[in-house]
């Protein structure tokens, strides 16, 4: 059997799926996801909102009888893929094989930490929640947390009953037999498709490179959805990140395993006192503000270097009575062998040699992380990756730019790797338009948010609301909310105010809302049909000049000769544009309009790559010809 003969006009998943359209795209790379695997060949894939790349994956993997690994961008996607995509496709396809979903370690329920939450837990308010979970394990198979809707992403109570790398005690914990993590990697051992995630992904590569396991099977085929994000993601989890989190977090459980396992050296929780005052002292030392920073740049102030060296007193103090006391119970053990991995991260950050990585620090309220990042992703990569020695399908809408796919390929170190790209089978000319109002500023002019506001109202009226507005930065979201709410009469929705899934949940319920974002609602988000109809970029996502690592990576291109604005920067804009783009055209019956605020895409001579690499639709600077473009496509009786 062959894809075309599943996913073909007569094909078995038109049995199964009502008003089935087969789509030549879909078919086309299906066959050329199918030859990739049979030939042991890497693949990148571009496949436009539309052409069905999820099923044009899914079957040739099931066919191929190899082992696969199938990662997506976001664990909703993950759950997604394995609730409703990959049944559909195992039934058309009538191929038997095992399959399994594995997540990060943070989704699962620790019973060792639920009952340590139980008996310590801090916060009385949460005992109904906490007994609400136990009584979910009892009958839960997976213990997979996105089962309990109830307990929040956001909530404070989640790290309480999840374990960490650092603090799970492996084959020495009391339930071990029954941990649902490891009931999930045996199953995925079994597994011949496997879901999981980017995280997870490289996080294996990640823990296998330090030497510290396996998370992940070994796989014939890596098949990466959401590919676009790959670049970065691994360049965070390639990282090394050491954080004040960690430290307390380490310091509560060291307090907890002395009270139940020694209890007779009074001094062990003065040290430990100490050790947590050292760690908040140098977060005072850092100032007041929130954001990145490059470690050059705050290093050498005078608080900042006393309260660095007194810190390191203070864990080698610690190291030292904890030392002692490892013997006393595996607990204790524990904890000593985590404060000699952190005191190890702790001088690999102080050291300065190595001019392949950029130290930054990374403030969040009374918290902060200290990270070392490699500044070429592309060889960290491939490095990893030569170890798993597995074909790998890279897929998305958006991979390439003007056409071309050297970014996305360069990124990774992906050369001489075949790239096919399947365009959109949506009629885009005739279901949107795009508009670039007259007469705005350059966006780094003082007061360009709220022109740019002023510029969008007329079409949020125009089109009864139901839009998004995405911003490229949190203050011009913030500024932009405080501006509109008076002015619109229909609902507005502002991403922080409550979990984005609620938003968009109130979103689609509405009709009528417009929700303003930033980052997270560029991608990701899929809402058909007219409750969206047209969605306003405040200016082109070119990535904050101040980030740490970007200034490095700029700076060594600048020492290597070449154009970091054209090499670089332009074409991350361009791919973070199309996805923002992509929220508005998500079936063959919608329509709308797409704002651009920003002039530069038609006066700088930059734009032009900007322009070749949208879809091909018409251009408009003409509110009249938004006007007429809607009541065009307004069915008959709609409300003026």
């Amino acid at each position: 059997m062959t894809p075309t003969d599943i996913l073909g006009a007569n094909g078995a998943l038109s049995k199964l799926l009502d008003g089935y359209t087969p789509r030549p795209q879909q078919i086309e790379m299906a066959e050329a996801v199918a030859g990739a695997l049979e030939h042991g060949e890497s693949l990148i894939c571009e496949a436009g909102t539309g052409t069905g790349k999820t099923f044009a994956y899914l079957v040739p993997a099931l066919l191929s009888g190899r082992r696969v690994i199938v990662s997506t961008g976001t664990r909703p996607l993950q759950d997604q893929l394995f609730g409703r995509d990959l049944p559909l496709a195992r039934k058309a396809s009538r191929v038997a094989v095992n399959v399994a979903l594995l997540k990060g370690r943070a989704n699962y329920l620790c019973l060792h930490r639920l009952g340590q939450a139980e008996h310590d837990y801090a916060d009385r308010r949460a005992r109904p929640q906490i007994a609400d979970i136990r009584e979910w394990s009892l009958s839960t198979a997976t213990g997979d947390l996105a089962e309990m809707p109830s307990l929040a992403e956001e909530s404070p109570l989640r790290p309480a009953v999840t374990s960490t790398t650092e603090n799970c005690l492996g084959q020495g914990c009391d339930f071990y037999e029954d941990c649902f993590v490891f009931k999930a990697r045996r199953l995925a051992e079994e597994a011949d498709v496997t879901v999981v995630n980017h995280h997870l992904y490289l996080a294996d590569l990640g823990l296998r490179e330090r030497g510290h396991g396996e998370l992940l099977p070994v796989a014939d085929a890596v098949i990466f959805d959401e590919a676009h994000q790959l670049p970065e993601l691994a360049s965070q989890f390639f990282s090394r990140t050491l954080s004040s989190h960690q430290w307390f977090d380490l310091v509560r459980d060291a307090k907890a395993a002395y009270v139940e396992e020694a209890a007779d050296m009074p001094e062990f929780t003065g040290a430990l006192d100490r050790l947590e005052k050292g760690v908040r002292d140098l977060r005072l030392a850092f100032g007041e503000l929130d954001g990145s920073r490059a470690w050059q740049d705050v290093s050498a102030k005078e608080p900042v270097t006393v309260a660095f060296g007194a810190l390191l007193d203070c864990v080698n103090d610690a190291h030292g009575l904890l030392e002692a006391f490892a013997a006393r119970g595996k607990l204790l053990d524990h904890c000593f062998r985590r404060l000699t991995e952190l005191t190890g991260q702790l001088s690999e950050f102080q050291d300065a040699s190595g001019g392949d990585q950029v130290r930054w620090i990374e403030i969040r309220g009374r918290g902060f992380l200290l990270h070392r990042t490699p500044l070429d992703v592309a060889s960290a990569y491939q490095s990893r990756m030569a170890d798993a020695g597995c074909v790998c399908i890279y897929t998305s809408a958006t991979l390439s730019v003007n056409g071309n796919f050297d970014h996305f390929a360069s990124q990774l170190g992906l050369r001489e790797v075949a790239a096919k790209n399947w365009p959109s089978p949506f009629d885009f000319r005739r279901q949107a338009l795009i508009y670039v109002p007259e007469g705005l500023p350059d966006p780094r002019e003082d007061g360009y948010t709220a022109l740019a506001v002023d510029a969008a109202l007329p079409v949020l009226e125009m089109t009864r609301g139901r839009a998004f507005f995405l911003f490229t930065s949190h203050r011009a979201l913030n500024l932009a909310a405080e501006k509109i709410r008076p002015l619109l009469d229909y609902p507005v929705l502002v991403q922080g105010e409550a979990p984005r899934t609620e938003l968009l949940d109130r979103f689609r319920a509405s009709g009528h809302a417009v929700l303003l974002g930033t980052g997270s609602f560029w991608e990701g988000v899929d809402v058909r049909g007219q409750a969206l109809s047209c969605v306003i970029i405040d200016k082109l996502p070119f990535a904050a000049p101040d980030d740490p690592v970007l200034r490095a990576r700029l700076r060594r291109m600048e020492e290597e000769s070449r154009n970091p604005f054209m090499e670089y920067q332009v074409p991350e804009a361009v791919i973070a544009l199309r996805q923002g783009i992509g929220r508005l055209i998500r079936d063959a019956n919608d329509y709308g309009v797409l704002m651009i605020c920003d002039p530069r895409i038609l006066t700088k001579s930059y734009g032009r790559v900007f322009r070749n690499s949208l879809p091909g639709t018409e251009w408009t600077r003409s509110l009249e010809a938004v006007q007429t473009f809607l009541h065009r496509h307004e069915p008959p009786g709609a409300p003026a």
